[in-house]
Order: structure tokens, then sequence, then C-alpha cells
């Protein structure tokens, strides 16, 4: 009977570890077509401005600023949800609409209809972004989480590099009326996927039983009760910053080169896409890694990673936007990028160890409502705007500012938090 128990209880150990690594798998590769579609866009503007659309920067940098304030807005209705309801039926929900809205975006008749398709972009992209990092947390514990998380937010730049690479190629070819068509579309079949993925108990891999939270569990209490958390409420301003930074560049860096650099549109896409990808897998990666390694000696690592590494990238960022020589803009930017996705896993561990596992869908959904609505809602905007008034070249400097500034908080952040070494009561505790 012991020998029996024993099998079953190996049995139950590989089913499980099976298990987190599918779903790690299937959300990752949702979260890649979650950035292929937001930043396929940002392929097109040259396009859209030159289309019977007729757009002009303004309207070209609205058009992410909108998607956001939806994406932002929405977020908190789903982190509340995420906390009580099925995670991986809230997951396939938004994968479905997300893409549906994608593929209308290729119907666009005026800039209106345009806006509203991008925007509506938003309320899917909302339910997947809020409630993936929590169901991921309670697949794995806390040490692997910086690595978990890394290999979750690699799709960030490998999706944005595809969104680049994908939609500069098809629509150079068939036209910006295809290349929407092309990113929404397939998105519908992973909707699918995510109905096959379990739901694991809150709080099953931080070392204590967590009681299943209450749906009438008041939203306004929940998040005023995660904004008094000073530690989670740092760490969310610094990534605002770092955010607008991002995004900023993101959205506008394939226009920059095209119009200020005189680079071909498919070299553009191409290249800027190329510079993502190869920075974000390797920075991704080695953050994550390196922040559970120093995690095991200070709980504060994750925080200090992010902080150093986004200060080391305001010099090269700077030069790479306002040198000329393209040796020197390739180095710099290639180093800038590197070191800004270092701090990727690292910052998002921060976010679900810094409170309650029954508070981790809802401190995702505040976490990106700020990020947002601080960061790359105006940026993408305010960077248009500074062109259309004076130049692109003016704009983009605001991307070194807010990568500074992004850094600075974050010390604080690490000095807010407590130091010393995670211990299992700890684990999932607000600080």
């Amino acid at each position: 009977m012991a020998e029996r128990s024993h099998n079953t209880g190996m049995g139950s150990r590989k089913a499980l570890l099976g298990s987190a690594g599918a779903a790690l798998a299937v959300l990752t590769f949702i979260n890649l077509f979650n950035y292929l579609d937001r930043y396929v866009g940002a392929t097109l503007v040259e396009s859209l401005r030159r289309s019977e659309l007729h757009l002009t920067d303004t309207q070209a940098g609205s058009l992410m600023s909108g998607f956001l304030i939806v994406f932002a807005l929405v977020g908190p209705i789903f982190g509340f949800l995420g906390d009580s309801r099925s995670r991986p039926r809230l997951i396939a929900f938004g994968v479905a609409c997300w893409s549906i809205a994608t593929a209308l975006s290729g119907f666009a008749w005026n800039f209106a209809s345009l806006f509203v398709a991008r925007a509506a972009v938003g309320v899917g992209e909302a339910a997947y972004v809020t409630i993936g990092p929590s169901l991921l947390s309670d697949y794995f514990p806390r040490g692997e989480r910086g690595r978990v998380m890394a290999i979750f937010f690699c799709a960030i730049p490998v999706g944005s590099a595809l969104g680049y690479v994908v939609g500069g190629f098809v629509d150079v070819h068939f036209g910006w009326r295809m290349a929407f068509f092309v990113a929404g579309v397939p998105g519908l079949l992973l909707a699918l996927l995510c109905l096959g993925l379990r739901d694991p108990p809150r709080g099953s891999q931080d070392g204590e039983a967590m009681p299943e939270p209450q749906a009438a569990t008041r939203p306004a209490a929940k998040y005023l009760e995660l904004l008094k958390n000073r530690p989670y409420a740092i760490t969310i301003a610094g990534y605002a910053a770092y955010t607008f930074a991002l995004g900023g560049l993101a959205y506008w860096m394939p226009t920059f080169l095209e119009r200020m650099r005189h680079v071909p549109e498919k070299s553009a896409t191409f290249d800027f896409g190329i510079i993502v990808v190869i920075t974000g897998f390797v920075g991704t990666f080695a953050g994550g890694w390196l922040g559970d390694y120093c995690a095991r000696y200070t709980q504060r690592a994750h925080l200090w990673i992010s902080a150093i590494a986004t200060l080391a990238a305001v010099p090269f960022a700077w030069l790479a936007l306002t040198v000329i020589s393209p040796r020197t803009y390739l180095v710099c930017m290639v180093l800038a990028q590197l070191l800004m996705f270092l701090s990727t896993g690292p910052i998002n561990a921060s976010i679900v160890n810094l409170v309650r596992p029954t508070q981790r869908a809802s401190a995702n959904a505040l976490g990106v409502f700020a990020i947002h609505l601080l960061g790359d809602v105006p940026s993408p905007l305010l960077i248009g705007w500074i062109s259309t008034h004076s130049s692109l070249q003016q704009g983009v400097k605001l991307v070194p500012l807010a990568i500074l500034i992004s850094g600075l908080i974050w010390i604080f952040a690490a000095l807010a938090q407590p130091a010393g070494l995670a211990t299992p009561a700890m684990q999932g505790a607000p600080a």
C-alpha cells in the first residue's frame, strides 16, 4: 500500500509538472500573438498616411492611445473577475475579442472607424494580460517565477518584432488592410486552446492553504488595499515611466527610421524587428534567471536588477536617437534595448510576489491600468504631437528621459521593500 501510495504521488507530480509546462507554452504563445496584433499598426503608419484615410501623425499616434485607454479602463474589471472566476474561460473570451477586432480594422473606411476597431482590441487584451500572470503564479512556486515570467514576457519582443516584420511584409505586397486580416484571424484558434487549461487553486504554490476568494468582495476596497501596499505602488509608478519609454519607442521607431534616417520601409520594419527580437530574447531570459538567482540572497533582488539595468540604458538610448551614424545607432540601440528588457522578468515577478495570492489578478489589473494610462497611452500621442509641431527627432527625445525616471523610481521601490530572505510564511504576503 505504501509503495502504491508513493507511485501515485510520483505520478501526480509528473502530471502537475506537465500541466504547468503546457500552460506556460500555451499562455506564452498567446502572448506572442497579443503583441503581434498590438504592434502591427505601427508598421502601417506611412501607408495609412498615403491611403484614402489620409491620417496625420497625431491621428496615427492616437490609434495606439485609444487602444490603450480602453485596455487600461477595462483591465480592473477583468482583474476583479480573475480573482474569483474561471481564469481560462476569461482568457479565451479575451483572445477571441481582440482577434475579431484586429480583423475588423482591415474594413475601416475612415479614421473614426479605424479608431473604434483598434480601441476595441483593448477589451480583449485586458482580459488576457491581467489574468495570465496570475494563472501562471499558481502553476509555479515563488523561486521559479522570475524565470517563468521571463519566458512568458519574452513573447513581448518576439510578438512585437513579428508585428513589424509580418505587418511590413504584408503591407508592401498586399496592402495595409490584408495586414490586419493576417494578424487577427489566428487568434480564434488560440482562444479554443485556452479552454483546455486547468485553473489551479489560488495560492497552491505559495506554501500555504489559501481559501478561494468570495465573488462578493467589493472591487473598490480590494484596489484601495493594493494602493496602500507601498512597495507595490512605487513599483507600478516606475513601471509606468518604463512603459512610457518602451511604448513610444516601439510605436514610432519604424517611422523614425524611414523619415529621419531615410531607411526604406521594408528595411526599417525588418531591421528594427530583428533588434527587438534578439535583445528581447537575450535580455528577458538573462534578467529572469539573474533575478531568481539573486533572490536567494535578498528579496529586493528583482527590483534592484530592474533599477540598475534601466539606468544603464539611458545614455545608450539617448545616443541611438540623436547620433546620425548608422553604426552608432545600431550598437547603442542594441545595448539600450538589451538593458531595458533585462528588467521584464524581475519586475513582473516583483508585482506578483508583493501581494497575496488572492490579489494577484487584481494587482496585475491595477498595474495594467496605471502603466498604460500614465505610460504608453500618452507617449505615442505626445511624440506624434511634438512631431506635428516640431519634428519627430525632437519627439523621440522623451524616450530616454522616461527611462531615467523609471530607474530612479525603482530604486525607491527597492528601498521600500523589506530586506532579507523570503520564507514560506512571507510568500504572497504584502510588504
